[in-house]
């Protein structure tokens, strides 16, 4: 990874301005995801602070932000389209009690078992889905309806804001590191950008666009207005090819919801928050409002989860520092089951975000808990001030984190490791740029490395074969005994032209599961049906304990040998069986 993240001294004074650069980012990213889930705006702004307050308090990772995040959105959707927006708290808070659940178990360790090619396959999808989501920012909704890029002067002067965003972060850490660069550059191109849009005739933005310089406001509108135009296409007919048909009523209809849109969607103005039960409708209290929400409730858990460990895992590499993923599962537990009760709408940890925390300086607790609380502030106080930052510097901050994210010494590990690996990190990367979905390319990269590791494995069995002065046959087996084995491993032994007496010695090897104690009692069966006598030897104490509970069921006899190789004068004392 690009040395953008090196160690720095913990101190109050870059904990706060790191925390402040983290709120300004967190805003339209809370605002967009909010509107995937089909939710308001300030839902996701609320869930944004609490889970990122009760994260950083109480998480298991002392410099991660947390908030609403697009991977908890996802599912969110399908909750609040399908059975309504009344039994979305419900599910935040059960899948917050799972978490915990997992958290209390010790669950959390299970994010050692991720392949070092899968976390960066992750790492590098990641950066590609990040860069990808920024290009939404340079999209207007047209008279139509339609969303289209923006052009002509608008357009060059939001990717010259960009570039200058991006060379302020690059160049002022070689000139000084007394303030965040991230903050410094957002201040700087939104003092340019709101000089821009006093002074530039409005003719010079692109269609529909009410500044010449896209600024946070201009993308909620934007937002509320593509929720709007969703809504009356949804209601009207469809043609043969199941698409809306087009009217001169529908156009009238499509330009009446974006003039009429309702306040509460276009702006990030609100008051404090209040419990879902005095704010919404509440669900009734049943198995059936049980049924409907688990199964949302526990793919919240799980995504989320996922995303926080596979985030510490990342920031615990960069920091080089260690993290506790149990503690985490139970801190973004209590940061969703409050989330919901004050109607939230769930997250996890926000890896974007966490970066540029811990490029900004970030390092404790504290940046993490003045971001919320900042955030919070701008909701209640400063909304205003807020949604004339250019997202142009936002875009450009975002930039220099997927630069900083994506690990380019990976696009070099093909003649440096196994091609099992580096196939295993290209598919989580693909699978995570195309379809964004995070936990699910970190569960598909695990499968994948876990068969290929049984297949290289499979193939190590055999075993060197000799005899005593008795004639005893002794087959030294070598390699792991487990289920993706044990075909190779019955094929070693011939029991027709084997003499008869027998002798297993596992030194070399281990049986790890039920279908190597299946392969051992296949043998022997068929010794012991041709009449002939079969030992085991050198068996772990937990093979041991194994097979003897299984022994009476099988036909051979296990010797008690120590766990040390002088075992041969014993194979020597074997002489056959008389029959």
């Amino acid at each position: 990874m690009l040395n953008l993240f090196s160690a720095r001294p913990e101190n109050v004074k870059n904990e706060l301005l790191s925390g402040l650069t983290v709120a300004l980012a967190l805003v339209p990213e809370a605002i967009a995801f909010a509107f995937v889930a089909g939710v308001s705006p300030i839902i996701g702004l609320y869930s944004a602070f609490f889970i990122g307050l009760i994260a950083a308090l109480f998480g298991g990772r002392p410099g991660m932000i947390s908030g609403a995040t697009g991977a908890m959105a996802v599912v969110v959707v399908g909750l609040v389209a399908i059975h309504g927006l009344e039994y979305l708290f419900p599910a935040v808070i059960l899948c917050g009690l799972i978490q915990i659940g997992i958290g209390a178990a010790r669950l959390g360790v299970l994010i050692r078992m991720v392949p070092h090619s899968v976390m960066l396959g992750f790492v590098n999808g990641l950066a590609i889905v990040i860069c990808m989501a920024q290009f939404g920012s340079f999209k207007t909704i047209n008279l139509s309806g339609n969303l289209e890029t923006i052009g002509g002067p608008a357009l060059w002067i939001m990717l010259s804001l960009t570039a200058l965003t991006m060379a302020i972060i690059w160049l002022l850490p070689k000139l000084t590191k007394a303030a965040p660069a991230s903050l410094v550059a957002i201040l700087s191109v939104s003092t340019i950008g709101i000089a821009l849009n006093a002074t530039l005739p409005r003719k010079m933005a692109a269609t529909n666009q009410d500044h010449v310089v896209m600024t946070v406001g201009d993308m909620l509108t934007t937002n509320a207005k593509v929720a709007a135009v969703k809504s009356v296409r949804e209601s009207q007919p469809v043609d043969s090819s199941g698409t809306p048909a087009e009217s001169p009523q529908s156009a009238d209809a499509i330009s009446v919801a974006m003039s009429q849109l309702d306040p509460a969607q276009t702006s990030i103005r609100a008051g404090l928050p209040l419990p879902f039960f005095l704010s919404h409708v509440i669900p009734p209290v049943n198995l059936e409002t049980l049924w409907i929400i688990l199964p949302y409730s526990i793919i919240l858990a799980a995504v989320g989860l996922i995303e926080s460990l596979m985030t510490l895992t990342l920031i615990d590499e960069i920091t080089e520092t260690q993290g506790s993923s149990n503690r985490e599962c139970l801190g973004q537990g209590f940061a969703n089951i409050l989330c919901g009760f004050f109607g939230g709408m769930g997250g996890c940890a926000m890896i974007g975000q966490s970066l540029i925390n811990v490029e900004s300086g970030g390092r404790g607790r504290v940046s993490g808990v003045f971001a919320a609380c900042s955030l919070l502030t701008f909701v209640l106080f400063f909304s205003r001030w807020i949604e004339m930052i250019p997202m142009a510097a936002l875009v450009g901050v975002m930039f220099m984190v997927v630069i900083g994210t994506f690990e380019w010494a990976s696009l070099k590990l093909y003649r440096q490791v196994p091609t099992t690996d580096f196939l295993v990190m290209v598919t989580v990367t693909l699978y995570t740029a195309v379809m964004h979905d995070l936990a699910s390319a970190v569960i598909i990269g695990v499968i994948v490395s876990s068969l290929a590791f049984a297949f290289k494995h499979a193939k190590n069995v055999n075993a060197e074969i000799r005899r005593n002065e008795h004639g005893a046959k002794i087959y030294q087996i070598h390699g792991p005994l487990f289920f993706a084995s044990t075909t190779q491993f019955k094929e070693i032994f011939d029991p027709k032209q084997d003499p008869e007496c027998v002798v297993i010695d596992f030194y070399f090897t281990k049986v790890y599961d039920h279908s190597g104690l299946e392969a051992i009692h296949s043998v022997a069966q068929k010794y012991h049906q041709l009449g002939k006598t079969l030992h085991l030897t050198h068996l772990s104490q937990d093979c041991q304990k194994m097979l003897k509970n299984a022994q009476e069921l099988m036909s051979f006899d296990m010797m008690d040998e120590p766990q040390s190789h002088v075992s041969t004068d014993r194979f020597n004392q074997l002489q056959p069986a008389s029959k």
